[in-house]
């Protein structure tokens, strides 16, 4: 199989489509200020693509027994979607997400996309990059895109958001390009915090989700600096956690793991997940 194929740039050339496992109901604000539930973890199953590429049922079965209650896929490696879904059945485990080439929400690869989600029982369909480029301009002609997209979608219990990197953090007229995008969309456009990728970019998770309440209806879970193990870094897990918790309206806290430390793709999500449960944010 080319490799290149099931890479995020390449999965963004495709437009494919994805998906997650609750229902629109679910995921509205969230617990009032100051509520704390416990949230499930999923795993973004791009932190083990080359293993997923060669063997999916036998990554999600793995992940499963690690004690993750869900994935988010990007890319379903040459199955189909009852397939992948009769996998996630097996296993036990939930589609947190998806994340979808913007092409795929565009035009008549909408309805396509809404079909494969309903397989599924899907609901959050998230873009990781791709839009807007270097204009404030191009970030509003974005943010009015993903406007109408949430409208189309809401109808089918459906939500779609937006999934930084490090660039978003970039100022254009004192405002980031974050700031433009999500300023002028509304409450249905999920905001999806990549922990690690906006401290890369010098942005802060925390304030961040505090000053988009509600709408942080999934968040990457990703270290950023250290000696690259989950929880030995530079991010301020306790405060995210807490924002996450209290005013973020978080349904899933999704691991994204990309330094592995001599280790294997699968044995580094493990020690994600043993952290997850030591700071008591995961089942033991």
């Amino acid at each position: 199989m080319n490799s290149d194929r099931w890479s995020r740039r390449g999965f963004l050339r495709a437009g494919a489509a994805s998906a997650t496992g609750l229902g629109l109901a679910a995921v509205g604000a969230g617990p009032a200020p100051g509520a704390r539930k416990r949230i499930p973890v999923a795993l973004q199953l791009y932190s083990v693509r080359n293993d997923a590429a060669k063997d999916l049922p036998g990554v999600l079965e793995a992940v499963a027994k690690m004690g993750y209650e869900g994935v988010e896929f990007a890319g379903y490696y040459d199955h189909k979607p009852e397939a992948v879904r009769k996998m996630l059945d097996s296993n036990g485990l939930k589609c947190a997400g998806t994340h979808t080439g913007f092409g795929a929400l565009e035009g008549d690869a909408l309805s396509k996309t809404v079909d494969l989600h309903k397989i599924l029982g899907a609901t959050f369909i998230m873009v990781p990059g791709g839009i807007g480029g270097k204009t404030k301009q191009g970030w509003l002609d974005a943010a009015r895109q993903f406007t109408e997209i949430a409208a189309k979608l809401k109808v089918h219990g459906m939500m779609t958001g937006y999934h930084n990197h490090s660039h978003e953090f970039t100022q254009i007229d004192g405002q980031t390009l974050w700031d433009v995008f999500f300023s002028n969309t509304p409450d249905e456009v999920c905001h999806q915090i990549d922990t690690g990728n906006c401290m890369g970019g010098g942005g802060d998770p925390v304030s961040l989700i505090k000053k988009y309440p509600g709408r942080t209806r999934t968040v990457h879970l990703k270290e950023h600096g250290g000696p690259g193990d989950f929880g030995a870094g530079k991010c301020p897990w306790n405060d995210i956690f807490a924002a996450c918790e209290s005013v973020g309206g978080t349904r899933w806290y999704i691991v994204e793991q990309e330094s592995y430390k001599n280790r294997t793709p699968l044995e580094a999500v493990k020690q994600c997940m043993d952290y997850m449960k030591k700071v008591g944010k995961a089942k033991a």
